[in-house]
C-alpha cells in the first residue's frame, strides 16, 4: 500500500465527515427529497466511503481546516494554521520547557514559555477544543459503524485514536468533558466531567478491549493504527501513573515496553534518517507517525510549522529543503548543556550555532539561543521533498527508542519484568548510534534518575515528550530545575505547581456547569 493513501484523501474526506453526522433528534432522521443533498445514507455506501471517513480521524491530527491550506477552519476562534493538532501539541509540550523558546509575540503565545498562562489563553483554548473535536470525529465514525461487523477494523482504529486524544486530555488538562458514541449530542447536552482516575481507567479499558483485534505491528497500511499504538499509549500512561492517579504502575509499563520491544521493531541505524522527508521508510523504529505530504496535506500547522519555524538567522533554508525560514523556535542554554559539546560528539545534538548566541538576552531575537535543525524536508538520498513550502516529513509520535528509555526508567523506579542490565543494553544501543562507537556507553552505576531524564532529552527532544517528562521528575514547576526565561525571568525562577497542567478554558467552564478546573485556576 502506498504510504500516501490517507494523505491524498484528506480533503475529500473532510466533506464526507460533514455530511455523515447523525442527528440526535428522531424527527430529523429523514431522507431529504433532493437526492443531490449529501447524507450518511447516500454517502456511506461501501467500505471505501467508510475508509474515507476514518481518514478524517487521521487528518484531524495534522490539518486545521476542512479544505486546502487550513481554509474553512475547524475552530472558529483561531486561525486554521495555528490550530493544527500537531502544531498546538508541539507548542504545549515544548514551549513550557528547556527545549524550546519562540521569538514570536503572537497573542499570548509567550505565556507558554513564561509559565504564567490563564484559563483565557487562546492557544490553550485551541488545544483543548482540538482534543475534544478529534474525539468527536472518532465518536462519529464509531457510532456510524456500530453493528456493522464488516467495518469493525475501522471502528477499532478510531477507538485507538480516541484513546490517544483522551490520553492527551489526561496528561495536559488532568480532567475534561467525557463523551463517547453512546451520548446523544443535542443543544442542551452538557457532558459530564471525567477526573484523572476516570480518564485513566477508561483509556486502559478501551485499549485492552481492542488490543487483540488491532493489526499486528507493521501489517496495517502506513500511517494507520495497529497494536503498537495501543501498547505505546499504555506504556506511557503507566509510566506516568503516579502523576495521574497517585499509584505506581511501573511493572505494567515494563509489560507494554516488552510487547513493543518484542513486536518486530528495531533501531534505525542512522539517527538523522528518522526526521527526513523519507522517514516513512523507517517503520522499523517509528511505531506511529502523524503523516505529512507536501502536495496533499498542505497546512501552515503540522510539519510546515515545525520546519519553517525553526529556521532563521544565518541558516540556509535550502539546507532544510524549504523555501524560507520563519525565525521562531530555537533552544535554551540549559538544553545545550545536556550534550558533551555542541559540535557533534553526540550526533543527536543537531545545533546550528553560526550567528547564534548561546545566551538569550532577548526572547524575540531569533539569534539569541542556538538553533536546532532536527527535521528536514530532504530525503536520506539528498533529494528535496515534493514541495518547498509544505514538507513530506512525517512526525514520529511514538518510536522504539522511547520505549527503551521507558523500560529503563520503569526498572529504576522499581518495576518488575525487567532488569538494570537489560536496561543498560538498550540505552547503549541508542548511545552507540549517537556516538558512532562505544565511547559513550554507560554502566549500571550510571543509571540514575537524572541520567534518564537527560538522556530522554538528548534522544527525544522536540518530539513532544519534554513537558510530560519534567512533570514526572518534579522539575517542570517549582525551583528544583530552572532554565533561561522560565517564569519570565532571564535566569529562570520557581513557578507555581498549578502549571503542571493546563486549565480548562473559561469559555467551557462558563458554558458547562459540570466542568471545573484542578485547584489553582
Amino acid at each position: 500500500m502506498d504510504k500516501k493513501y490517507f494523505k491524498t484523501n484528506y480533503i475529500m474526506i473532510a466533506f464526507a465527515l460533514l455530511f455523515a453526522c447523525v442527528s440526535c433528534v428522531d424527527d430529523l432522521n429523514t431522507l431529504p427529497l433532493d437526492e443531490d443533498i449529501k447524507t450518511g445514507e447516500n454517502v456511506l455506501t461501501d467500505a471505501e466511503s467508510y475508509k474515507q471517513l476514518l481518514a478524517k480521524c487521521y487528518a484531524g491530527l495534522i490539518v486545521g481546516g476542512q479544505t486546502a491550506v487550513d481554509a474553512d477552519q475547524d475552530i472558529s476562534s483561531i486561525n486554521g494554521g495555528f490550530s493544527s493538532y500537531l502544531r498546538l501539541f508541539w507548542n504545549h509540550q515544548e514551549l513550557p520547557t528547556d527545549e524550546a523558546i519562540c521569538a514570536w509575540n503572537d497573542g499570548n503565545l509567550r505565556d507558554l514559555h513564561d509559565m504564567d498562562w490563564t484559563n483565557s489563553n487562546e492557544f490553550i483554548t485551541a488545544m483543548y477544543y482540538r482534543i475534544t473535536l478529534q474525539i468527536a470525529y472518532c465518536n462519529n465514525l464509531i457510532k456510524l459503524t456500530n453493528g456493522k461487523s464488516e467495518y469493525k477494523a475501522f471502528s477499532d482504529e478510531a477507538r485507538a485514536l480516541r484513546a490517544l486524544s483522551y490520553y492527551h486530555m489526561l496528561d495536559m488538562f488532568g480532567r475534561g468533558p467525557f463523551v463517547t458514541e453512546e451520548d446523544e449530542i443535542g443543544s442542551f447536552f452538557f457532558p459530564e466531567m471525567a477526573t484523572q482516575k476516570e480518564l485513566f481507567d477508561y483509556i486502559k479499558k478501551e485499549l485492552e478491549a481492542i488490543e487483540t483485534d488491532l493489526a499486528e505491528p507493521g501489517t496495517n497500511e502506513y500511517g494507520r493504527a495497529d497494536k503498537g499504538l495501543a501498547w505505546a499509549i499504555l506504556a506511557k500512561m503507566y509510566l506516568n501513573a503516579e502523576v495521574y492517579i497517585g499509584e505506581p504502575k511501573y511493572t505494567e509499563a515494563i509489560t507494554y515496553c516488552n510487547k513493543i520491544i518484542n513486536g518486530g521493531y528495531s533501531i534505525e541505524p542512522t539517527y538523522a534518517n528518522l526526521f527526513l522527508a523519507d522517514n516513512h521508510l523507517r517503520t522499523n523504529e517509528i511505531i506511529f507517525p502523524i503523516a505529512a505530504d507536501g502536495n496533499s496535506t498542505q497546512t501552515w500547522g503540522g510539519m510546515t510549522f515545525l520546519l519553517h519555524s525553526t529556521v532563521g538567522g544565518d541558516m540556509p533554508a535550502s539546507e532544510s529543503g524549504i523555501d524560507g525560514g520563519w525565525g521562531g523556535n530555537r533552544t535554551t542554554k540549559a538544553f545545550v548543556e545536556l550534550f558533551p559539546d555542541a559540535t557533534g560528539t553526540d550526533k543527536r545534538g543537531m545545533f546550528y550555532t553560526e550567528g547564534q548566541n548561546l545566551e538569550i538576552a532577548d526572547i524575540f531575537n531569533f539569534r539569541d539561543g542556538y538553533a536546532l535543525r532536527k527535521f528536514k524536508n530532504i530525503t536520506s538520498t539528498g533529494a528535496v521533498g515534493s514541495n518547498l513550502s509544505f514538507p513530506d516529513t512525517d512526525f514520529p509520535l511514538f518510536r522504539l527508542a522511547d520505549f527503551y528509555l521507558v523500560y529503563a526508567e520503569a526498572v529504576l523506579r522499581g518495576g518488575s519484568g525487567g532488569t538494570k542490565g537489560q536496561a543498560v543494553i538498550y540505552i547503549n544501543k541508542l548511545r552507540e548510534r549517537a556516538y558512532g562507537d562505544a565511547s559513550g556507553n554507560i554502566t549500571e552505576s550510571d543509571l540514575t534518575p537524572d541520567f534518564i531524564l537527560d538522556e530522554r532529552g538528548r534522544e527525544l527532544y522536540w518530539e513532544c515528550h519534554r513537558r510530560t517528562d519534567l512533570v514526572r521528575f518534579g522539575k517542570l514547576t517549582g525551583g528544583t530545575y530552572n532554565w533561561p526565561w522560565k517564569g519570565a525571568v532571564v535566569d529562570g525562577k520557581a513557578t507555581d505547581a498549578k502549571y503542571n497542567v493546563f486549565p480548562i478554558p473559561s469559555s467551557d467552564i462558563n458554558a458547562n456547569p459540570n466542568l471545573s478546573n484542578i485547584s489553582g485556576y
